[in-house]
């Protein structure tokens, strides 16, 4: 693996909330570089203190959390992997009343339900959320690396699957953060559930990224009732594994698709489970097309943390990948792996149905340009630079 510090665009939002917050709290999956933002963060945050609870040694500073913490009162306090500690939550609470000053606590943890409940019931209105992504495709571009978009593309998003000196050193880390995060992770969270069965899951669920789901169908696959396999979607969702994007129902008279779509959210991580070991392969598998989609929703949905994103359905074969709305605005954004790419009547049926105003065909192309009135084919950074 290469050694460089790619600059996360989170950094300044994260630094801007530690201004604003007396607590801010970095979620995303493991080995996604929360720990190597936040260190980067407290480089140039004055007196800090890092503790990883992973570590014995640091939780032990911990066996008083509240004599440990005042007396590093007026310091950063940076704790990772705080989902080992939750009790630790309403310490927190009491400390920050007390003090009530900004930038006291970063909080870095892979989510888990005990987080999320604990700090929202004991942290509200002292702490803002945030969520760290695997490496975004516009984050690389500054190291200047060629056939960047490839390389992401098949090996995703995970810095140390992307700085990989080969793909084979890739896969490989892909597939022992796969086991690591069955056997080791999902039990510390608190979850006890048999390690082949969610592998299992996680497989009929990449064979069916980006399609709609159905729990029943899909828990026929494995022998599980339909509630079971809701649990296990759910818990890979909370995870940051999945990506469940819920259908548009505006209120305009045509039957709808209700049920969700499902998407791995990671290419690298989807690869793995289809067993895509190389680009070329990438290339002529069946899976190309909702490979791509994964790819552009994650980067899109990631970069504009305000907007809302749906798919819209019709029983009549109306379509569009991806609906995006805030207040009053819709954009629609399609997705097509293909330099020349072409769109269905479906999805001319749907601009037509929701009265989008823009809407933009996104591809691996270099160049954009329109194919109808406020209809553009463009990249997924050209998207970007529109919109943000």
């Amino acid at each position: 693996m290469q050694d460089q510090y790619i600059e996360r665009t989170l950094q300044k939002e994260i630094t801007s909330c530690l201004m604003e917050f007396p607590a801010v709290a970095i979620l995303g999956p493991r080995q996604c570089g929360k720990s190597t933002l936040a260190r980067k963060i407290i480089q140039n945050a004055g007196e800090t203190v890092y503790l990883d609870l992973e570590l014995p040694s640091d939780i032990q500073k911990l066996s008083e959390p509240e004599l440990f913490l005042q007396q590093h009162k007026g310091k950063l306090i940076c704790l990772d992997e705080i989902q080992r500690m939750p009790d630790i939550f309403p310490v927190l609470r009491s400390i920050i009343d007390a003090d009530r000053r900004n930038g006291h606590f970063l909080i870095l943890g892979s989510a888990s339900p005990e987080l999320i409940r604990q700090s929202s019931e004991t942290l509200a209105g002292r702490i803002a959320y945030l969520e760290l992504t695997p490496l975004l495709h516009h984050e690389l571009l500054p190291i200047g690396q060629e056939r960047i978009l490839a390389q992401y593309w098949l090996r995703g998003g995970f810095p140390d699957s992307y700085l990989a000196r080969d793909d084979e050193i890739s896969g490989r880390w892909r597939e022992n953060f796969i086991r690591t995060f069955l056997e080791r992770d999902i039990p510390q969270l608190g979850f006890f559930l048999p390690a082949a069965t969610l592998r299992r899951v996680w497989q009929i669920c990449a064979h069916n990224s980006g399609q709609i789901f159905n729990a029943s169908q899909l828990g026929a696959n494995i022998g599980v009732s339909h509630t079971t396999m809701k649990r296990y979607i759910d818990l890979l969702a909370n995870t940051f594994m999945l990506r469940i994007l819920p259908p548009f129902a505006p209120n305009i008279g045509k039957r709808l698709v209700k049920s969700p779509k499902i998407y791995l959210r990671d290419t690298g991580i989807l690869h793995s489970m289809l067993r895509i070991d190389g680009f070329d392969d990438l290339l002529g598998h069946p899976a190309l097309g909702s490979s791509w989609e994964t790819l552009v929703l994650e980067n899109i949905i990631a970069c504009l943390p305000g907007w809302d994103a749906f798919f819209y359905r019709t029983a009549a074969g109306a379509e569009i990948d991806l609906i995006l709305t805030r207040g009053g605005k819709k954009l629609a954004v399609e997705c097509k792996a293909s330099a020349a790419p072409q769109v269905s009547r479906g999805f001319w049926n749907g601009i037509a149905d929701l009265g989008i105003e823009k809407a933009w065909v996104i591809a691996p192309v270099h160049d954009a340009y329109p194919i109808a009135k406020n209809v553009w084919v463009s990249s997924i950074d050209h998207f970007r630079e529109l919109l943000t």
